[in-house]
């Protein structure tokens, strides 16, 4: 947790009791504004045949490059006009109750802050152009705005049975992490991914790797780490078998998974849909973007 300086014990001074603050959009300054534009250009030259349909026609349709870190005043009547979606701004990470009680009532929560101009390529924390760029997008589509709405309502029950580090892997590897197949190919979808210029390219292109088909047991059970590339990515058939997969009561899987073995994030397990068996490679050059 040492690169993240966000985070609180308690909702800080000017935050509700819901951990919101006002987005004060005219305080950012134009250095703020031209970080964001900086990073949107750059994914922007990036993203065309690597992003899915469903992202890019989420830029679109909220218009994210008027110029500058976008005003929630303007996009939320966008967004809530297509999904019943709104983003509204927090300090920094909030705790779980508050995270699943806010997208359970589809209120997606954004990082007020922006990177620094010299983090563009590595932020760990999540700022307001991973938040808003990687996720906002995405939920423009109706199924994946179900299914955010849906993990949100599963992450309330998991958090009273003890299982939400399964939880948070469904989330890792699909919100964040995940790849889609399409009629032209692999393509980006998770946030994680379609917010850095270099897992863009890594996430598809490189050999190292693995792309394993979407199982949802198998994804519950598999580790994955927050400070690099991923080891394993999941490619689901579409957003709405994504949704499919998940809407449904994840009581038996949890007792299912009890007691399972965790899968290491560079394994291959028998009965994998392997798309691409990855030579881990750069994990073995030591990672952090190792040439």
């Amino acid at each position: 947790m040492s690169d993240f300086e966000h985070v609180f014990a308690e909702p800080p001074p000017g935050a509700a009791a819901d951990w919101t603050i006002s987005q004060n959009w005219r305080a950012y300054t134009q250095v703020e504004h031209d970080t964001w534009d900086t990073l949107y250009a750059r994914q922007m030259k990036i993203l065309p045949g690597r992003a899915s349909d469903a992202f890019l026609n989420g830029l679109k349709a909220l218009d994210l490059n008027t110029g500058g870190i976008p005003d929630f005043a303007v996009i939320n009547p966008k967004l809530e006009a297509l999904t019943g979606w709104t983003v509204h701004c927090v300090p920094g990470l909030v705790p779980d109750d508050v995270f699943f009680d806010h997208l359970a009532n589809r209120r997606f929560v954004s990082g007020q802050f922006i990177r620094k101009p010299d983090q563009l390529d590595y932020l760990q924390e999540p700022d307001i152009f991973h938040d808003v760029f990687g996720h906002v997008p995405m939920l423009t589509d109706p199924d994946f705005a179900d299914y955010m709405q849906a993990y949100g309502i599963g992450g309330q029950r998991a958090a009273g049975l003890g299982v939400l580090d399964q939880l948070a892997r469904l989330y890792w590897y699909t919100v964040e992490f995940g790849l889609m197949e399409s009629d032209a190919g692999l393509r980006i979808y998770g946030a994680g991914i379609v917010s850095s210029a270099t897992e863009s390219v890594f996430a598809l292109e490189d050999a190292s790797p693995n792309r394993i088909g979407f199982d949802l047991e198998r994804v519950m059970r598999t580790l994955y780490r927050i400070d690099d590339f991923q080891q394993v990515y999941f490619v689901i058939p579409s957003i709405e078998a994504l949704k499919a997969a998940t809407l449904q009561d994840f009581a038996p899987i949890y007792d299912r998974l009890r007691g399972a073995p965790e899968i290491a994030v560079d394994a291959v397990m028998p009965g994998d849909r392997v798309l691409t068996r990855g030579s881990q490679s750069y994990a073995a050059r030591g990672g952090r973007f190792a040439a």
